[in-house]
């Protein structure tokens, strides 16, 4: 039987806020209702993992670069000490009975009643009708994938070294990036120097790798043209197959078909293209735009006045660009997250509250080695300047670990990197969407030439 927290009614003397989602919206939410509120409210936090995540560095992570525990950091440390950290799946809510259900990691079923929910249930891979790809394509958007991606692309190079099949070896240093978002032209970036930095130690020519990124428009799109065009510039100098204007029209086992005709024989298909909102919302009776729950300017959903949606989760419009919502980044999910806490104190006070307001305060786009582009304040900047600029953004913006990130960096740049397989993730236990009911629970299969070693399977069993 679930354990059902129903106890909690209105001669409660404190109110409960519920917040669903430890991601960017989620976890700042969280911090500023502890830190307005105080002792006033009850505030809970249900989170399937027990870390916020640091996601701008993630590439850096399968690049091997930092550690993975650098970007990962304690909920229980990070938050005051009268938040209530909750792990779970939330699969549930009955907004009717103001109750959030989930399943914890041992499989029980748990409830809780709230008094306020705010909603922050983030996004999840952005999946296209392509044949072949939910079977050959790996994703991008946790520690597991990076853990895992950082062993496949080891593997890949090794495994090319020790043949003598010409053919093969091109196959195995080849590597696909569909998506030159954010998140696909750093993982390209990042991923082509590793590559190059293992071909070399393992003898082989210098730039014997292959990097293809494939995007239907330009790089970067939706971003500032400073930004996209100095990275496009930095890929090409580098000698990544930069593809804009083309899409991928069947993934296999030994390869990608574009839709130009042409066959790119590769075992590593990254897939990159984007992201949805949670598919928990659309179980909810809410009004839903682009997957996103419609709120008002001040995140509440209509109807519903005791919940507040932020976010990835949340159909916001944007104040700079009328008839648009904003858009799905972390700059908008920390400001979000915020005003939704500062809105949730308002509303259990009686005060009035606030409309959700925005300035654009520039991006960065990290590139590798010395490389990144930046426009603080829509000043253009571009190599040293711009990789200075990058770094001590994130830092700033990492809740905590920003001495031992730091130090990652400096070891970086002055030994030499660690070429070790882990084997810790096997294939199969990051699928390219675990969230989505349409894509079959199967190994990714990075092809069947490339399962994990032998050796490896006793470790992964304890993912």
């Amino acid at each position: 039987m679930p354990k059902d927290d129903r106890a909690h009614d209105a001669s409660q003397r404190r109110p409960r806020v519920v917040v669903v989602g430890g991601g960017f919206a989620g976890y700042h939410a969280t911090r500023a209702l502890a830190r307005t509120m105080g002792d006033a409210a009850e505030i809970v936090l249900v989170s399937p993992t027990n870390y916020f995540l640091y996601l701008p560095l993630l590439p850096e992570v399968a690049a091997g670069i930092l550690e993975p525990r650098r970007i990962s950091i304690s909920l229980a440390d990070a938050l005051p000490a009268q938040v209530r950290t909750m792990p779970g799946e939330v699969d549930e809510i009955d907004l009717a009975g103001r109750t959030v259900w989930w399943v914890d990691p041992e499989g029980g079923r748990q409830a809780i009643a709230y008094d306020r929910l705010v909603l922050a249930a983030g996004s999840v891979h952005m999946l296209q009708p392509v044949p072949g790809v939910s079977d050959h394509a790996h994703g991008f958007r946790g520690i597991p994938e990076a853990l895992y991606l950082r062993d496949h692309l080891i593997r890949q190079i090794d495994l090319a070294a020790a043949t003598d099949d010409p053919a093969e070896q091109e196959a195995r240093r080849t590597f696909v990036v569909v998506g030159a978002g954010y998140t696909g032209t750093e993982l390209a970036a990042q991923g082509q120097l590793f590559t190059d930095l293992l071909a070399r130690s393992r003898g082989m020519p210098e730039r014997s790798t292959r990097w293809v990124l494939v995007n239907r428009s330009r790089i970067l799109s939706g971003l500032d043209q400073h930004l996209a065009d100095t990275a496009d510039r930095v890929l090409r100098e580098r000698g990544i197959d930069v593809r804009t204007g083309t899409t991928v029209e069947e993934a296999t086992a030994t390869g990608v078909r574009l839709d130009t005709g042409e066959h790119v024989p590769t075992r590593t298909l990254l897939w990159c293209v984007g992201v949805r909102a949670d598919p928990l919302l659309a179980s909810l009776g809410l009004e839903l735009e682009k997957g996103r729950v419609v709120v008002g300017p001040d995140l509440r959903a209509p109807g519903h006045p005791e919940v507040f949606v932020c976010g990835d989760a949340a159909a916001v419009p944007d104040p700079g660009r009328p008839g648009q919502l904003t858009a799905m980044t972390a700059q908008h999910a920390v400001r979000q997250g915020r005003l939704a806490a500062r809105n949730v104190a308002a509303s259990l006070a009686g005060r009035r509250m606030r409309r959700y307001r925005h300035r654009d305060l520039g991006f960065v786009v990290d590139l590798g080695g010395t490389q990144a582009a930046a426009n603080p304040l829509h000043i253009p900047l571009s190599g040293r300047p711009a990789k200075a600029l990058a770094r001590g953004y994130h830092l700033m913006s990492m809740p905590g670990n920003r001495v031992r990130t730091a130090v990652d960096w400096l070891l970086d740049a002055v030994l030499p990197r660690q070429t070790s397989q882990l084997g810790v993730v096997r294939s199969d236990a990051v699928p390219l969407d675990t969230s989505s009911p349409e894509v079959p629970q199967s190994p990714l299969g990075f092809p069947p030439a490339d399962p994990p070693p032998v050796h490896e399977r006793a470790a992964a069993e304890e993912r």
